[in-house]
């Protein structure tokens, strides 16, 4: 078997994606080497995949993640490849394929093949599906399922795989006993809960590690642990199952980066401002650095039709005290399944929060970017302020539908009282 990244890094060899990911980031191959050695930061590609690697983790610049996928009620793969298309073009540096409707395999081959950035799936949704087909109930799948479709996506050339190892027995019957205002919000989560209470049995991720161990090694697999007790509402935040939950997978990445295997930490979820700062630190210190991949955190539950702008508030806190790759919150989030539009506004929202969070981490090309748009600003070159934004299109036809009437220089907003012109004539 060949060897990991961890394991080449361990014995100091270099490679060539290595170089290309340091190079990217401004970092010393040997400094990210080291990152990847000791779990706090991952390249996120499949052996099996010929895309430009993709560095996530400590001392790297923020990275954003957008789903797509097909759900039984919309089922459409050209739909969705044009989704894809939308999330590259405005930045995503990842996609997931979150399908549960219509022909999955040939979906996620069809985002694969037209995938130029990482791509990451959650395997148990597929397992579900099989399972009502094969047994006409989820609960009836089997250890073997399970495992068959994470090695059929590893196989496919999957880049990172969601995997809810942490939802173990234990945490199971104290929500059972407990309270919580919404259970369980994870999807991937509430399956296998469903399945520990009916078949009386441990987490199968959880119980044979190993073996998913033993496929992430065959195929530089990363695997994200995922979090299938955050919160969904504020009212759970930062409780009990959350941080035991975040306990068990933490010792669980230990074992996998000591077996050579990548990981990430998947974190809330729902959070008030105040607990983003805790949260993230939580994780940095249960998991020592490992890259930390939050959703949002929405800071608020009644934003329905605006929480990309929830997320995009919490993205920001977040990245800013640490969080290294934040997943889009859409607009339709908890209302249906995205459209293109939906998946644009959640990109570039979570862009921003990405590139706020590595402004105030003090990254040079994030400063370097908004020091170019000050000085197009001053120098009234609008050309170079629609390429330097993160929705040109938008920003040129705003422009367009309202001119400015007399000086082409200024904005149609302020117009003759620009106040950058008046003050450069006064102090220049």
């Amino acid at each position: 078997m060949t060897m990991t990244r961890i394991q080449l890094a361990k014995k100091g060899i270099i490679t060539e994606e290595m170089k290309q990911v340091a190079m990217e980031e401004d970092i010393s191959p040997d400094a990210l080497a080291e990152l990847i050695v000791s779990g706090k930061a991952v390249i996120t590609r499949n052996k099996e995949r010929n895309i430009k690697p993709l560095g996530i983790g400590k001392g790297l610049r923020t990275k954003i993640n957008a789903n797509i996928g097909t759900s039984k009620d919309k089922t459409d793969i050209k739909e969705e490849l044009e989704k894809l298309q939308i999330s590259v073009k405005y930045g995503a540096d990842a996609v997931m394929d979150l399908s549960t409707g219509g022909p999955l395999k040939e979906m996620r081959k069809s985002i694969i093949e037209h995938s130029p950035v990482s791509l990451g799936t959650v395997p148990i949704y597929e397992v579900a599906v099989r399972a009502i087909e094969k047994y006409g109930s989820i609960v009836k799948m089997t250890v073997d399922d399970i495992f068959e479709v994470i090695e059929q996506h590893a196989m496919d050339g999957v880049d990172f795989i969601t995997v809810h190892c942490g939802v173990t027995m234990k945490i199971v019957e104290m929500l059972k006993k407990g309270h919580r205002v919404l259970p369980i919000v994870s999807r991937g989560g509430s399956i296998l809960a469903d399945w520990i209470c009916r078949n009386e049995r441990e987490n199968p991720l959880y119980e044979y590690f190993d073996r998913l161990i033993d496929i992430a090694k065959k195929y530089d697999l990363t695997l994200s642990l995922g979090d299938g007790m955050r919160p969904g509402c504020l009212a759970d935040a930062t409780d009990k199952y959350q941080i035991l939950e975040l306990i068990t997978i933490g010792k669980l990445k230990d074992i996998a980066v000591s077996e050579g295997v990548q990981c990430i930490i998947e974190g809330p979820g729902h959070l008030p401002l105040n607990h983003v700062e805790t949260n993230i630190k939580l994780q940095k210190h249960i998991c020592k650095e490992s890259p930390f991949y939050v959703l949002g955190p929405l800071v608020t539950d009644c934003a329905m039709g605006y929480d990309h702008i929830a997320a995009a508030i919490g993205g920001a806190i977040a990245g800013y005290y640490g969080a290294d790759f934040l997943c889009y919150v859409t607009p339709s989030e908890h209302i249906r399944l995205p459209d293109k539009e939906d998946v644009k506004e959640g990109v570039i929202a979570s862009k921003i929060a990405a590139h706020a969070a590595d402004l105030a981490k003090g990254n040079p090309k994030a400063w370097e970017r908004d020091k170019k748009m000050a000085d197009c600003r001053r120098n009234f070159d609008w050309q170079g302020q629609i390429s330097l934004c993160f929705n040109p299109d938008k920003v040129k036809a705003m422009r367009e539908e309202r001119p400015p009437v007399k000086d082409e220089q200024v904005c149609s907003m302020c117009g003759e009282f620009c106040a950058i012109k008046i003050s450069r004539q006064a102090v220049e």
